[in-house]
């Protein structure tokens, strides 16, 4: 698990493209890595990876054929910036809100506009991610842990301080840029929950606008 709260920015150094999937080697920055170990996760642009090889200014992660279609980990290239966070830890702040790092889908940033010394960006994201996104609720955006500031549709609105901006990739995306997306967990569970015993049954979600009038969320 992670805050979705950015350590460090790192870099891809090397990868290697395999017959079934991706090797890629992350140069860490500065990223403490004293207390990681071969087999610990940590979180790469939002998604969990688990290092397979440490090299002392960075770590090995193996990436399948199944995260690299559903991330946009596959589309890194040598040099690419990355989002770093190491898996939390009872004792971590938990500033952010509870990250899987076991992304949704991909989304697409559709705007940038400056908003004082802030930046405000407009994302779509999937269709059926739409139902899972909340305004003033959580979104985890390549790792980062947002507060969803206004909803359109199948789009969102984040505001990015400057702080933000500076010590993680946010500061470079542009119009068309694809993000890796996380919807809150909770939210996740709070659907299947909703189905009670017909969850075992249900081919989807199965929660329609209908279904919530029926059980007195709508009125």
């Amino acid at each position: 698990m992670f805050t979705g709260i950015i350590a460090a920015k790192g870099k891809v150094s090397e990868r290697l493209q395999q017959q079934h999937d991706l090797r890629l080697r992350i140069h860490t920055g500065a990223l403490d890595l004293a207390d990681v170990s071969v087999g610990d996760s940590i979180a790469v642009n939002g998604v969990c990876l688990t290092s397979v090889a440490l090299t002392g200014d960075g770590f090995w992660a193996d990436v399948s054929g199944e995260t690299e279609s559903r991330t946009t980990l596959g589309a890194l290239h040598t040099g690419d910036p990355v989002n770093l966070e190491k898996a939390l830890i009872p004792s971590t702040r938990l500033g952010g809100h509870l990250v899987s790092g076991h992304v949704d889908g991909i989304g697409t940033v559709t705007g940038r506009e400056a908003a004082g010394e802030s930046v405000r960006f407009r994302i779509r994201v999937p269709r059926p991610l739409a139902r899972y996104i909340a305004e003033k609720g959580s979104v985890c955006v390549d790792g980062i842990s947002l507060t969803i500031n206004a909803v359109h549709g199948d789009g969102f609105e984040v505001n990015i301080v400057p702080h933000t901006l500076q010590v993680t990739t946010l500061g470079t995306l542009q119009a068309g840029a694809r993000v890796n997306i996380e919807v809150d967990i909770i939210a996740r569970y709070l659907e299947r929950l909703l189905l009670g015993d017909a969850a075992a049954d249900a081919k989807d979600s199965g929660i329609t606008a209908e279904f919530l009038a029926e059980h007195g969320f709508l009125k």
